[in-house]
């Protein structure tokens, strides 16, 4: 029986195959999952219906799963009109997400077009696309290593 909150036996085995920098992207429901897998990556979808699963959700049960040593957004175009508003307002609940899992992770905005180029690396595992309905939500987090004793 399964101690952390990820429950979710395909997500599960796809993790416990990845190891130290592997890529797993949250991708929000207008990420086009299919076209940016990397080459050895797999895309679990739990898009049911609008909003249902959420980027946060998922965020939740895999930092209750994994090390995390990195988390990176896709960049916002100076063009698009969320810059001139600063930070979406789920990049604040991802911070909140990683604060409360005893992580001290910056979000690192990549821009767009090189956050996909990250998204089809070889180090690229999992894509696990959610219903998001929010803009900018999108989120690849890098694997870290695991302590002694953790």
């Amino acid at each position: 029986m399964l101690k952390h909150s990820l429950i979710h036996p395909q997500i599960n085995q796809l993790l416990g195959r990845a190891g130290h920098h592997s890529k797993v992207l949250i991708a929000d429901g207008n990420y086009p999952a299919w076209n940016t897998l990397g080459p050895n990556a797999e895309l679990v979808s739990l898009n049911l219906s609008p909003g249902v699963v959420s980027c946060t959700d998922v965020l939740k049960a895999l930092a209750s799963a994994i090390p995390i040593e990195a988390a990176h957004t896709m960049g916002i175009p100076a063009d698009d009109p969320y810059a001139l508003h600063g930070d979406p307002p789920i990049w604040g609940q991802y911070r909140e997400i990683l604060s409360d899992s005893g992580l001290s992770i910056e979000l690192q905005p990549i821009p767009k077009w090189e956050f996909y180029d990250a998204v089809a690396s070889r180090d690229h595992v999992l894509t696990i696309q959610t219903a998001e309905q929010a803009l900018w939500a999108n989120l690849l987090l890098t694997i870290g290593v695991r302590k002694p004793g953790e």
